[in-house]
């Protein structure tokens, strides 16, 4: 018995093999906030504690957690000499912040604006457990996620931030966690952009545990094979985002310590296997390290023999925060100390990323651990 063939039907000529996710313009724009960010010598400030995580900020320096004081330290922040944008080019936001404005009456957002530093803003809703996993977990908040980019645009953010995050043990990560959270940030990248906000897309391997440098690194590189893979298949515009990966560390209960040089090398390895030379930029988040000894990793990674495809730069938030909330210590009279201890660790950051820093800038915090176990905002 035979069948007929099935007829070929040539697909129309004006049919494009490929939908296109965006319009020429929205990619323009998105490019050039991405490039903007990551200009020479500038990088981000992480200012996006959720209340909880902003409670335990000001809980260390005796200062209660409502919304009057979390207010009164982002004007502190925010407030800081016009000079601070020659090596902040962006601030991330809380949603709470978004909409506060300093003593005077004038929006955070516009303080920002005026002193030529992009406003970004936090979407996701913070970490949930991934069910059939061990102790594992996902991030939440996709849903109404477009309408919330959308009025977010409006108030004048032109970034946004997400983060994933993957533990590491004899099991872990898993397969499940990082096909998971990979696609949960690549959905979030892709709304984003059709909301014109540049995507920075952060999946944390967290720093707890015992695991040696080798072994951080070949975690890094799968998990960043699996995040381009999804970004790819969700057809996300690489030039109009950013990368905030963790830089490439043994845990934190590691015997074996390692050198600035060996943490540069390892980094550069595992983001030059795994990151497209079409991504504008690397803004490491500072995944618990001392304020100096992020800085001195990052200017040894910059420092590190070799061209790269993508600016390397920094996006802290405790890194640069620390000595400042120390100098503070809620009290108007320490307002200005405050803020010099901001400008010079943006400084000492901006030098760093680009393999200029020499070291020995002191603060307030100096040689205090920032590390947090099983860190969440």
């Amino acid at each position: 018995m035979s069948f007929p063939l099935a007829k070929f039907e040539p697909k129309p000529a004006n049919m494009p093999r490929f939908a296109k996710a965006l319009t020429t313009e929205q990619e323009d724009e998105l490019r050039k906030i991405a490039n903007a960010i990551v200009a020479p010598g500038k990088g981000i400030l992480a200012a996006d504690e959720s209340v909880g995580s902003m409670g335990k900020r000001l809980e260390g320096i005796g200062v209660e957690n409502t919304e009057e004081n979390r207010r009164q330290y982002r004007e502190v922040l925010f407030t800081t000499d016009a000079s601070l944008a020659q090596n902040i080019s962006g601030v991330i936001l809380f949603h709470e912040t978004l909409y506060q404005k300093d003593s005077n009456g004038t929006p955070f957002v516009k303080l920002l604006q005026d002193k030529g530093i992009i406003p970004g803003i936090k979407v996701d809703k913070g970490v949930v457990p991934l069910a059939g996993t061990n102790n594992e977990c996902t991030t939440q908040g996709l849903d109404g996620l477009s309408e919330r980019c959308a009025e977010y645009k409006k108030q004048g953010a032109q970034f946004a931030k997400w983060r994933c995050v993957l533990k590491i043990n004899d099991n872990t990560p898993s397969y499940l966690a990082m096909i998971e959270n990979a696609n949960v940030l690549a959905r979030y990248a892709s709304i984003c952009q059709q909301n014109g906000l540049v995507p920075i897309v952060e999946p944390e391997v967290l720093p707890d545990g015992t695991h040696d440098l080798r072994t951080a690194q070949k975690v890094t590189e799968q998990v960043l094979a699996f995040q381009y893979k999804a970004l790819a298949d969700h057809n996300v515009f690489l030039e109009g985002t950013l990368l905030k990966p963790n830089m490439v560390t043994a845990g934190q209960g590691c015997s074996t310590k390692f050198s600035h040089d060996q943490i540069a090398i390892a980094t550069v390895k595992a983001l030059s296997r795994g990151v497209p030379p079409a991504v504008p930029g690397i803004t490491f988040l500072s995944g618990g390290q001392s304020e100096e000894d992020a800085t001195i990793n990052l200017d040894a990674i910059n420092k590190y023999k070799g061209k790269f495809p993508w600016a390397i730069t920094f996006s802290y938030g405790r890194a640069l925060q620390a000595s400042v909330l120390a100098a503070w210590k809620g009290k108007k009279e320490n307002v200005a100390a405050a803020q010099a201890e901001l400008i010079k660790r943006a400084k000492a950051n901006g030098e760093a990323c680009q393999g200029k820093y020499a070291g020995g800038v002191v603060g307030a915090a100096e040689g205090q651990s920032l590390f947090v176990a099983g860190h969440a905002y």
